[in-house]
């Protein structure tokens, strides 16, 4: 009889909401002490990455890689939260969260 329990990622999620670079990444859990819906899980070999456990439930709010100090973990947003729009006078594209963002068209819609 083996008592042993393992954990495996969800492979039934399309999801991805963090992408760890294993070469800076010393397994430190830093993200999972901050993460608010408990999406991530240590990994069991020392030094490692953290496996994502619930993908599915994460709120993508960021804690968990704004609390990892070396820049191991970046958030990787689901294509649906990636929207972005086009000025039609010059033609730049936007999008919410940039950097440096440009002055508001203050453009009446109606005159």
């Amino acid at each position: 009889y083996n008592d042993s329990a393992y954990v495996y990622p969800n492979p039934s999620s399309p999801n991805q909401m963090i992408i760890f670079d294993p070469d800076i990444c010393d397994g430190c859990n830093k993200c999972i002490d901050f993460c608010r819906t408990d999406c991530l899980h240590p990994n069991p070999e020392p030094g490692k990455p953290p496996i994502l456990l619930y993908p599915d439930e994460c709120w993508y709010g960021g804690c968990c890689a704004g609390a990892c100090d070396k820049g191991a973990c970046i958030m990787e947003h689901p294509m649906n939260q990636k929207a972005v729009w086009k000025r039609k006078e010059t033609g730049e594209i936007m999008r919410v969260g940039m950097k440096d963002p440009p002055e508001p068209n203050t453009t009446p819609v109606c005159s």
